[in-house]
């Protein structure tokens, strides 16, 4: 992150003017989780925290801002946790952006280069990747902070509507990138989580310990999955169209595919090929009820070597949120549906699982940028592979949590 804010700072002092923010996030929560060891302390777990209470700084997030005085500016994110469960701190996003000014048609050019989320999340609109609505993600966008992320480059063309008297906007995007090839490893071994916890850039995560990594089908697989590793130096892409009326809300749609060679492994780490199309909405309804609807569907393929299939899995997944905020208060509610569907004949390694999730969260605004947030969260969810490890197939997971978050 040094190195970064240092190029940033000589761009800035080489002759160009620049303006230059910092802003954050600072979210202590206190939590009580009733569940089984969380997945990202390597269990199958579906929520972040490890069962019982304790006191965390949930995430403490930073983002530099430096805007030249031309077209170009550049963003930088780190993220911080400190929950007791896997303590560390890295960069989650660093990218250039180019926005041009609109042609007098009303079309517009920007581009973005560098470490990249795709455009999919219509919750994490705030500072750091943070949510202003839940203090945990949906399914959808839980598995996007963890294991879908690449370098790349994007390409935007907007149509302004203003330009012509028209409260219709369009774009049209496409992303090309790699860095990304064992997105869906995750997925496939833990499934759907609602989590709060963005993967770092240099972190790799822990696999749950299935009879099939312990001399299993999966023996040489590695124990963690690196999902931010080039393997293949193939080249991904991205697509999404969207519709925007102003003042109302959106419509959009897009389809991702990472294109990874499955025959490709190195040190334990598999390429696997993954594809999803995605949908989503956000609208404001009457009385101001804001609501947003995603859903994604697609498939990811793990092989030997030999191009033997080892995982070959279909998933989806969906939510509807409401949110209604009102003078200091805010209230949200969410609603999911997910399910991993496995097609694979290895018998040591049942990926199938579903189940609907819950949450119920409510905020209210102390001062300027400091927030109180209260919120339940419950996962009914059937997974084979826990009977594995001695827990019981069909599961229900609860979980309470009170947090202080301040923007800055």
């Amino acid at each position: 992150m040094k190195n970064g804010l240092l190029i940033l700072a000589l761009y800035s002092s080489m002759g160009l003017s620049a303006e230059q923010n910092f802003s954050g996030i600072i979210d202590v929560r206190a939590s009580y989780t009733d569940g089984i060891t969380s997945y990202v302390d390597g269990g199958l777990g579906k929520f972040r925290f490890n069962p019982d209470g304790q006191l965390s700084l949930a995430q403490a997030g930073l983002s530099y801002h430096i805007d030249w005085d031309n077209p170009l500016s550049a963003h930088v994110v780190a993220n911080a946790y400190w929950d007791g469960v896997r303590d560390n701190i890295g960069i989650t996003e660093a990218y250039i952006k180019y926005k041009g000014l609109p042609w007098d048609n009303g079309l517009r050019l920007s581009s973005k280069l560098g470490i990249l989320y795709p455009e999919i999340s219509m919750e994490n609109i705030a500072t750091a990747w943070s949510s202003p609505y839940t203090l945990t993600y949906s399914g959808i966008n839980s598995w996007l902070g963890e294991e879908v992320r690449h370098i790349g480059a994007q390409l935007r063309l907007d149509y302004l509507g203003k330009f012509h008297d028209s409260r219709h906007d369009f774009s049209l995007s496409s992303e090309l990138f790699q860095n990304n090839d064992t997105t869906g490893a995750m997925l496939a071994w833990h499934g759907w989580t609602n989590s709060s916890r963005q993967t770092l850039w240099q972190e790799k995560l822990p696999l749950s310990p299935m009879p099939a990594l312990e001399g299993g089908s999966l023996r040489f697989q590695a124990k963690e999955s690196d999902p931010f590793i080039e393997l293949d130096n193939r080249i991904g892409y991205h697509v999404k169209a969207q519709w925007k009326m102003q003042g109302l809300g959106r419509l959009e749609a897009g389809y991702y595919d990472n294109d990874a060679d499955t025959l490709v492994i190195e040190e334990g780490q598999y390429a696997w090929l993954t594809q999803f199309g995605h949908i989503g909405t956000k609208w404001i309804l009457p009385y101001n009820i804001e609501l947003i609807a995603q859903y994604m569907q697609g498939d990811t393929l793990m092989t030997s070597p030999f191009g033997t299939i080892v995982v070959d899995n279909g998933f989806d997944s969906g939510f509807i949120l409401l949110s209604h905020r009102w003078n200091k208060h805010r209230v949200s509610a969410r609603f999911e549906d997910f399910s991993v569907t496995d097609n694979d004949l290895t018998f040591d390694d049942n990926n199938s699982e579903e189940g609907q999730a819950m949450t119920i969260s409510y905020s209210y605004q102390l001062s300027k940028g400091w927030f109180m947030q209260a919120e339940y969260n419950r996962i009914d969810s059937e997974r084979a592979a826990r009977v594995e490890q001695g827990y019981s197939k069909d599961l229900v997971e609860q979980q309470w949590q009170l947090a202080s978050r301040y923007y800055f």
